[in-house]
């Protein structure tokens, strides 16, 4: 029946219905719109453009409280919201207000659902996301997290997987991050954490740390989050033995260190947090764990700048896995390597001196500069260790005796200027030239 309704017009003609003060009527029209255009992109870029989003929209500005009215007018938000035609359409609209109404009215887990999901699909659009917020979408998160935290129901932690991720989707902008912190959602999330590594269910602790990871990038949340002890908890969630959840923590962790010399400093003298890094390093099965042990560790050192964590990580025993990140297969990882031990060489280069032997660095850079296949950016910052590592007596014989001045005079006709650039300071302070 549904391809004659389509072919008859049927759908264009029941839009002016929408219209209309008899619920019966709205309920009748919305149902049959709603099943006609159901899995229809092309019918449903029809009702947009005729108007259908200001009618559906004052379905539930008018008619609140009738259940089954807002059902419809959900359902057919719900089919619509993907459309960004629908999306511009409903920006025009008051649709927010009347959304976090319904999130707050709502009683069963199905209309929640159906709520989160017309949210999610808005909160893609910058627009909507700002009504979104604006309309009080954060305080309802709030309000429920704060509510469901301690329920042990499936239905619940549906729930509460789907609120933690519309606040990722939320995030836009300082304001919105301190409006959440201002909310106690930071704190309500990691309450999460805590009661679901107990139970062991991975999908809200991976939502929860999304959001947490999310919250951490603006600046003024990392001094915010330091200053309420975020780290010491998140620290605290290590004991998960789930890789995802595993990965997401340390993934937070190091959005958290990102250029904080005050969150370097604190998870950089946690023995704890150390000694566990570095097993990751060698010990995990789960390569991406691997990675983001590595990484964490060189954005400690990279973000640092004290002597206390230089001593702290050599002390874990975690330089050697750094000087062997440098020769990652991934560029990424080796920039991010090679940074972090020439700045941790700049602060304390005589407690590092032993291991940089003991792991043959200087040996490894050396290859690098001289392998065709090393990115231009990975020879920079190679000779940049290597300025660094001069300032040692035994590096600098290991240098001498490993011929890299050789590899240096054939750097300086590269085609790339910052390698020519690296390569001519570098001899500049070997041969004693310049001080470094």
């Amino acid at each position: 029946m549904k391809m004659p309704c389509i072919e008859a017009d049927l759908v264009l003609a029941l839009i002016p219905l929408l219209e209309s003060t008899d619920q019966e009527m709205l309920l009748h029209a919305g149902r049959a719109i709603g099943r006609i255009c159901y899995d229809n992109r092309s019918l449903q870029e029809e009702l947009v453009k005729v108007g259908v989003i200001p009618s559906l929209v004052r379905i539930l500005t008018d008619y609140a409280e009738s259940e089954p009215l807002v059902h419809v007018a959900l359902l057919a938000l719900y089919n619509l919201a993907d459309l960004d035609s629908a999306k511009e359409a409903l920006s025009m609209t008051k649709v927010a207000e009347q959304l976090v109404k319904q999130l707050r009215r709502a009683e069963s887990h199905e209309r929640l659902e159906i709520v989160f999901e017309v949210l999610q699909a808005l909160a893609e659009n910058d627009a909507l996301k700002v009504q979104l917020v604006d309309a009080g979408v954060p305080e309802v998160l709030s309000d429920i997290l704060l509510r469901l935290q301690g329920s042990s129901q499936a239905e619940d932690t549906c729930i509460v997987k789907a609120a933690s991720d519309l606040i990722v989707s939320l995030l836009l902008g300082d304001g919105n991050c301190l409006r959440l912190f201002q909310l106690g959602v930071i704190h309500q999330l990691l309450d999460l954490l805590e009661k679901h590594v107990r139970s062991g269910d991975a999908s809200v602790q991976q939502a929860a740390l999304s959001a947490l990871q999310s919250l951490a990038v603006p600046v003024v949340s990392k001094v915010q989050m330091l200053e309420e002890g975020i780290a010491e908890r998140i620290e605290a969630l290590l004991r998960s033995e789930s890789p995802p959840v595993q990965f997401k923590l340390l993934g937070t962790l190091r959005t958290l260190a990102d250029g904080q010399a005050d969150a370097a400093e604190l998870l950089g003298q946690d023995p704890l947090l150390l000694d566990r890094l570095v097993q990751w390093c060698s010990g995990s099965d789960h390569s991406g764990i691997c990675g983001e042990a590595n990484r964490l560790l060189a954005s400690i050192l990279h973000h640092n700048r004290s002597q206390e964590v230089v001593k702290a990580i050599q002390a874990a025993q975690g330089v050697k896995h750094l000087v062997s990140m440098t020769t990652s297969e991934q560029a990424a990882m080796q920039n991010e390597a090679l940074k972090a031990l020439a700045i941790a060489s700049a602060i304390d280069l005589d407690t590092l001196e032993e291991s940089f032997k003991e792991s043959q660095l200087v040996q490894s850079l050396h290859k690098l500069l001289r392998d065709d296949n090393t990115s231009p950016e990975v020879k920079y910052n190679s000779m940049g260790l290597l300025c660094r590592l001069l300032n040692s007596g035994d590096l600098r014989q290991e240098i001498e005796e490993d011929k890299i001045k050789d590899t240096l005079e054939q750097l300086c006709s590269h085609s790339n200027a910052d390698v020519v650039k690296g390569a001519t300071t570098t001899l500049q302070v070997l041969r004693g030239d310049t001080p470094h």
